[in-house]
């Protein structure tokens, strides 16, 4: 983590009190190798996900109570995978992805610094046909995944390669206009879907405009 400033903080989800360390803000960057930058992640883009979003933290509390009982999860796109270190507490079955290769080391150092198990990840991208090994899994949640219009039929595709026959989907979206694009390509594959906006929101700073979008099939 040399050349990165960094911070701590202890965000408390119901009883939960969740330790995570990140990226002290989005001006942090460090590629020295290039790996980012052959991935296609620009220097701007970087520190996304090294630092908690407020869809993030909506999902984390949503995931406080979600049934998860013999399901085997998956986070999206996790970034510091907040929900999925409070699912981790839970002892339920979670396994965090995503695309950026800084990624991993940051979810095995905080479910250390939680004293938790560690969590299975898996580093893909969305467009990525290969067998990355992932499986198909019950429920697979995510958060402020829908941000370019091209990304939509990818992540789409993604959920369809990893979710079972039965498969509940989750995903806290802020707002960024692209839902009702996704929710026909999510209809298309057999899902009904249920928009609506999350209960509380007072742990956020701000008022949040975003919605909660399930899908279930």
């Amino acid at each position: 983590m040399s050349g990165l400033r960094l911070r701590y903080h202890t965000f408390e989800i119901g009883d939960m009190d969740i330790h995570i360390r990140m990226l002290r803000d989005t001006l942090q960057f460090r590629d020295d190798q290039g790996t980012a930058e052959k991935l296609g992640i620009s220097s701007a883009a970087w520190p996304i996900f090294g630092v908690v979003w407020p869809s993030g933290e909506v999902l984390a509390h949503l995931m406080l109570d979600y049934q998860v009982d013999g399901k085997r999860v998956l986070e999206v796109g996790c970034g510091i995978a907040l929900a999925s270190l409070v699912l981790n507490r839970r002892l339920a079955d979670i396994t965090a992805t995503d695309h950026h290769p800084e990624t991993e080391g940051f979810l095995a150092y905080n479910a250390g610094l939680n004293e938790d198990k560690a969590i299975p990840f898996v580093r893909t991208g969305w467009e990525e046909n290969k067998d990355s090994g992932l499986g198909a899994f019950d429920l697979i949640i995510g958060s402020d995944l829908l941000y370019e219009s091209d990304y939509v039929p990818l992540l789409a595709a993604f959920l369809e390669r990893h979710a079972r026959r039965h498969c509940d989907v989750v995903i806290v979206d802020p707002g960024r206009g692209l839902h009702a694009k996704f929710s026909k390509k999510m209809v298309g594959l057999g899902y009904t879907h249920l928009q609506e906006r999350p209960g509380n929101t007072g742990y956020l700073r701000d008022q949040f405009k975003g919605r909660v979008l399930s899908y279930s099939r």
